[in-house]
């Protein structure tokens, strides 16, 4: 909204000081600081209220050290997050840009669906929540609109350098054909895939490579791709959350090195220079995900341990939809199993423990386990390791694959 404002303002009275609401970094700037103002400020009240209305966290007894301490933490904080993402998105972004919108879109959408899991949890007094079969309708309902956003809107395009051959006159009766090097804006289903020498991978391949034809139903492919990625990545941070700051950290982490690669991909200059795929007004993504980064960290202010809130779903599911989407937007999805490395070890974690212990009940009449307790970082509490320590290993370790993403530009 200010954004628009100051544009209008540049362009009808040259008002100064108006055009710096041109420049990304600015925006992205006052994004993260904004974002940081309302967590920090919004957050504090935000608790007490939560504290004045009783809204607190039911405990599980699961014989985990200080676990009971954590009873009556007051949770839903996530709404303090989504506040900390929407309001300086709308007042800083091109609201009419296809990628804001879709962002904006999934945000409300994810975490409506969480909030109302928290609700049924807090209010109604039941432990289970929202049924897992709504919120997997839900997550899958948004995996459908940006999938199909992404692959039909005409605003969805990618800039490709081609030669195209020019006629230049060399004397008056002489001409000569000459190539100059032109960026074509085209649709396509391309995205990065890592570790390879040209760094591109076209999902219509996947079924080209069949009949040459077919190239036009390859969002039978995308479509129901993006809708697992969305549920994986939604739940891999759901799952994630389970120790104070654990999800808000590598959140903050995730979010900083999806910035680099928008604000990489979205300039023409970088993305020539480092010879990756140029999403035209993806830069603006960099808005959206600035406000993210400062919601997670100001939110960290009250989350790190001991916790004086809990995010609950209503910030979990929503910050795991926000990171996929992103991801696909940019069309860095295949590196998601790199940055995203935390989630998908936790997930793994719950994955192999209940395959593992079903398996071995059925073929030795007892279940048996690989870990003391999934997912992983319950293993290691198990093991003595304090809460406070956990955390900060798994951030490190979301540093060293944020930092390995980000190599992958160059390292083919």
């Amino acid at each position: 909204m200010i954004y628009h404002f100051f544009e209008y303002l540049n362009q009808q009275f040259d008002f100064p000081g108006s055009g710096l609401f041109s420049f990304i970094s600015f925006r992205a700037a006052m994004a993260v600081i904004t974002s940081l103002v309302i967590t920090l400020l919004f957050g504090g009240k935000l608790i007490n209220l939560l504290h004045r209305k009783q809204v607190g966290e039911s405990i599980r007894d699961l014989g985990l050290d200080g676990q009971m301490e954590k009873k009556g933490t007051p949770t839903m904080g996530g709404v303090i997050i989504l506040s900390g993402i929407l309001i300086p998105t709308l007042l800083f972004a091109k609201l009419d840009n296809i990628y804001v919108i879709l962002m904006i879109v999934s945000t409300v959408w994810l975490g409506l669906i969480g909030f109302i899991d928290d609700y049924i949890k807090v209010f109604k007094n039941d432990k289970k929540g929202l049924a897992g079969k709504f919120k997997l309708i839900g997550q899958v309902g948004v995996g459908i609109i940006v999938g199909a956003a992404l692959y039909f809107s005409n605003d969805v395009t990618i800039k490709t350098k081609v030669e195209e051959p020019i006629e230049v006159a060399q004397n008056s009766n002489q001409n000569s054909i000459e190539k100059e090097i032109v960026w074509v804006e085209t649709k396509s289903t391309k995205t990065t895939i890592p570790f390879v020498k040209n760094n591109e991978f076209d999902y219509s391949w996947l079924l080209t490579w069949i009949n040459k034809d077919w190239a036009s139903y390859v969002w039978l492919i995308f479509i129901p791709l993006v809708v697992v990625i969305v549920a994986a990545v939604s739940n891999g941070a759901n799952i994630t959350d389970g120790l104070d700051g654990l999800a808000t950290g590598s959140s903050a982490i995730i979010g900083t090195t999806l910035a680099i690669f928008a604000y990489l991909s979205g300039n023409v200059v970088f993305a020539d220079y480092l010879n990756i795929i140029y999403i035209p007004d993806s830069a603006e993504l960099v808005i959206f995900i600035s406000s993210f980064v400062g919601a997670c960290i100001g939110f960290l202010w009250y989350n790190s341990y001991p916790a004086k809130v809990f995010m609950g779903d209503t910030g979990s599911l929503a910050i795991g939809g926000i990171i996929a989407v992103f991801s696909i937007a940019i069309r860095k999805e295949l590196l998601i199993p790199i940055f995203c490395g935390v989630f998908l070890i936790e997930n793994l974690s719950v994955i192999l423990q209940v395959s593992y212990f079903k398996y071995t009940k059925k073929k030795y009449g007892e279940g048996r386990r690989i870990f003391l307790m999934s997912p992983i970082h319950h293993h290691y509490q198990k093991k003595g390791i304090h809460e406070a320590k956990i955390v900060s290993r798994f951030w490190i370790l979301g540093i060293m694959l944020a930092v390995l993403s980000i190599v992958t530009l160059k390292v083919r």
